[in-house]
């Protein structure tokens, strides 16, 4: 498996262009399963999770091309051959259940293995579920397979969420789009990933109104219709770029930065004494001189501070002067990261959801273990700040999320490579 390895001490300066978003494009792609006419997303990340949901819009009788160099993915579903999500396939990817809504939408019926991902919790699909079956499925599941129908079409009904869940949000208004009658979705999530979804659906034909807040009402229509839509840039690849040079000093723009995509984070890398200043391009964000000031966090649905930051934010948190609380309510077993930081030398505790972080003057580079996605590019942060060479293992989970880091990194004066594994 695959290695980086990050040398510790450089100051960054210079501009690290964003990606478009992962989250976003991974619910957009099953969007091409609604209409029979061609689907075209622009600014499309180039990432592993991309390639895995090709495969299986792929494997259901969906052409997927890719144009480019991967920025451009042309998709169309003119003619369905399956509506079977296999497990080999679902269990590399979470987001790989966005196929269930549309499936039942368009051909009333979806196979559907229970999703894998990455092992941050349950996360649980009751909420997915409840919510389709109030717009008229039957789902039931056997053999580790979501079996699920519309024998007399899907229709509109009120939904109201027990927990604002982004996924079932998504797979909810997708499934709507082609139901009889208006569908009320309360409790909706509110993330800028919502927001893209109803965007290019609405471009498709939909009927949909009150993205960004927690109430979506959408009117059923008979069919959807092609379009070309642009991917959202990436927030917690923003994100995590905003704390790279708050981390290891200096001054870094982010091309096409929003402060709006993260208010909550803005404000807390700003209450730690880290400059964020608005530029013709981005975001530019700066620590030249100063300590890190510790805060406290706690982890929200949008647009509160997100959970996908929160371990960014702890590595940040170990070289600040003082003490900080973090407080994890979105998912369990998140703190995977805590005792790979520890070997760093970080001084943490964790009780349940809640870790306490008491700032060191100085971490030491060592060699760590990636556990998931945001634990992988937390200990490259770290790596950042230490002493010495901080040997990242296991960081396969790296590329599910974020493009080409060692290049971006090392563009703005990061001493980071990436040893090839055997």
């Amino acid at each position: 498996m695959d290695s980086i390895i990050v040398t510790g001490g450089a100051e960054l300066a210079g501009e690290i262009p964003i990606a478009g978003a992962k989250n976003a494009c991974l619910a957009l792609m099953p969007a091409t399963l609604l209409t029979d006419e061609p689907l075209t997303l622009t600014n499309a990340p180039r990432l592993s999770d991309i390639r895995t949901m090709t495969q299986l819009l792929q494997s259901l009788g969906a052409e997927v091309a890719s144009m480019q160099d991967g920025r451009v993915l042309a998709m169309s579903s003119h003619d369905l051959t399956g509506v079977r999500a296999d497990y080999e396939i679902v269990r590399k990817m979470r987001a790989s259940n966005l196929v269930l809504g549309p499936l039942l939408a368009r051909a009333g019926r979806a196979v559907v293995s229970l999703p894998g991902g990455c092992a941050i919790g349950a996360r649980p699909m009751d909420i997915h579920i409840a919510g389709l079956e109030a717009l008229g499925a039957e789902i039931e599941l056997r053999d580790g397979y979501l079996h699920a129908q519309a024998p007399g079409g899907l229709r509109g009904a009120v939904i109201e969420q027990r927990f604002a869940s982004v996924g079932a949000t998504e797979n909810v208004v997708m499934a709507a789009t082609l139901a009889r009658g208006t569908t009320v979705l309360r409790n909706a999530a509110r993330e800028p990933e919502i927001v893209d979804l109803v965007r290019c659906l609405r471009a498709m034909g939909a009927r949909i109104e009150g993205e960004g807040t927690d109430t979506i009402t959408v009117e059923g229509v008979d069919r959807l219709h092609g379009a070309t839509h642009p991917v959202v840039i990436d927030r917690i690849e923003l994100g995590t770029y905003m704390i790279a040079p708050a981390i290891a000093g200096g001054s870094v723009e982010l091309i096409g930065g929003r402060r709006d995509l993260l208010p909550a984070f803005c404000e807390k890398l700003e209450e730690a004494g880290i400059a964020i200043d608005a530029t013709d391009r981005g975001l530019r964000v700066s620590r030249a001189n100063g300590a890190v000031r510790p805060v406290n966090v706690r982890t929200e649905v949008f647009p509160g501070f997100p959970t996908d930051l929160q371990a960014q934010m702890m590595a940040l948190m170990c070289i600040a002067e003082g003490t900080s609380v973090l407080e994890e309510t979105i998912f369990e077993n998140r703190f995977m990261h805590a005792p790979e930081l520890m070997r760093m030398g970080a001084d943490i505790e964790v009780h349940g959801g809640t870790a306490t972080v008491r700032g060191v003057a100085q971490l030491r580079g060592a060699p760590v273990m990636a556990t998931d996605l945001r634990a992988s590019v937390s200990l490259i942060l770290a790596g950042l700040a230490a002493r010495g060479e901080t040997v990242v293992n296991r960081v396969y989970h790296l590329d599910r999320g974020y493009e080409r880091v060692e290049e971006k990194l090392s563009a703005v004066g990061a001493r980071i490579e990436r040893v090839k594994g055997g």
